[in-house]
């Protein structure tokens, strides 16, 4: 049976191999759409996505939608094939009319959801600096992104009830990213890590205002020690302005680690200050529905049988469902100011296991 599949009439091989193959034979391999949506009221948060993972020969897609305190999650799942221009798992399935600008997703009916959701980029796509992880002398993460502000226009079906997603009020972010990071079942550990994790700090805000966008991306260890650093303005006519070293207070509510906002002092290339303020309108957990590490009841790239599908509802004010946010990844629908203008966008953090800037002694510790 051949491996040759449609992309390969096209000049987009980086190995001499068929696209079907990934150039490495990590099982971690991964090719993945991320998108959010929301409307200014801090009401609801919509948040998809679909990956393929072809060294598990597998592929998914999951919508969850954050609402009058539940988080509500479609999973599918299916056998991988090689007809990557276009891709679906069951009902799902995204579209490119027009790459780098114009996305559409569609979920036909399943278990009461549904959406018809057009992207327009209000901005170019930014580049991310490369991301890589080890753990001792394995790589975990090894990964390119690139990221883009824009608006939505379009439909969301829950349960009869229909949501118009006007892009007048629409806004969202994306990110497509690909290369290694943990997917699927569990490995194997082997030997202990050495030295041992001891826990990571992140901080992700893509946010648009009229005249500009501004992506901050920050990670650093237990030590407050910056692995990366990634701060740049987005204007409309596609220059990128690098903000510096930006100096990040996150305010956490008392008791918790989870974020009221946080205020991010940058820097221009002609050493104006910029400070930017953010405040968390919602907070949607990516581990509780959206298969992000830590979901303990789905995980991307797991495999679920042929044609599966399933939908799963979480009442946020369950006690076990709150004690799972410090332990994975919270997007917050974000409000900012800078310099007396209005933006909004994702305010994504998390504070895993020891932060010595933050206080944090251990995976316990909260904030006072």
């Amino acid at each position: 049976m051949s491996d040759i599949g449609p992309l390969d009439e096209f000049p987009l091989h980086q190995a001499p191999l068929p696209l079907a193959y990934a150039n490495s034979s990590d099982r971690n391999f991964y090719d993945r759409w991320y998108f959010n949506a929301h409307d200014r009221t801090g009401d609801i948060m919509l948040i998809t996505g679909m990956g393929y993972y072809p060294n598990l020969g597998t592929k998914d897609a999951f919508v969850l939608v954050a609402r009058d305190g539940k988080q509500t999650a479609v999973h599918l799942s299916d056998l991988m094939n090689q007809d990557r221009l276009n891709p679906r798992v069951g009902g799902y399935r995204v579209e490119v009319p027009d790459p780098l600008r114009k996305i559409r997703v569609v979920l036909d009916e399943t278990d009461g959801m549904a959406l018809d959701l057009t992207w327009e980029g209000t901005s170019d796509v930014v580049q991310e600096q490369p991301h890589v992880l080890r753990s001792g002398s394995r790589v975990t993460l090894d990964a390119q992104r690139f990221a883009q502000l824009g608006t939505w226009s379009g439909t969301i079906v829950l349960d009869g009830a229909e949501i118009t997603v006007d892009p007048a009020v629409w806004l969202g972010s994306r990110d497509r990213s690909w290369g290694i990071r943990p997917v699927g079942e569990a490995e194997p550990p082997g030997a202990p890590s050495d030295p041992p994790f001891e826990g990571m700090w992140w901080l992700y805000v893509p946010v648009q205002f009229d005249d500009f966008a501004i992506v901050v991306i920050v990670q650093e260890s237990p030590d407050g020690f910056r692995t990366l650093n990634d701060c740049t303005r987005v204007w409309p006519d596609g220059r990128v302005e690098q903000l510096g070293w930006p100096l990040i207070d996150v305010h956490y509510l008392p008791g918790t680690r989870t974020p009221s906002g946080a205020t991010i002092r940058c820097t221009t290339p002609e050493g104006k200050p910029l400070v930017l303020e953010v405040e968390s309108r919602l907070a949607v957990p990516l581990h509780v529905g959206g298969g992000y590490g830590g979901d303990p009841d789905w995980i991307h790239g797991m495999w679920k049988g042929e044609g599966f599908a399933e939908r799963v509802t979480y009442d946020m004010a369950d006690e076990a469902v709150q004690g799972r946010f410090m332990f994975g990844c919270v997007d917050h629908v974000g409000r900012a100011t800078l310099d007396g203008h209005e933006g909004w966008g994702l305010f994504e953090h998390f504070c895993i296991g020891r932060h010595d800037p933050s206080g944090f002694t251990d995976f316990f510790t909260l904030a006072p």
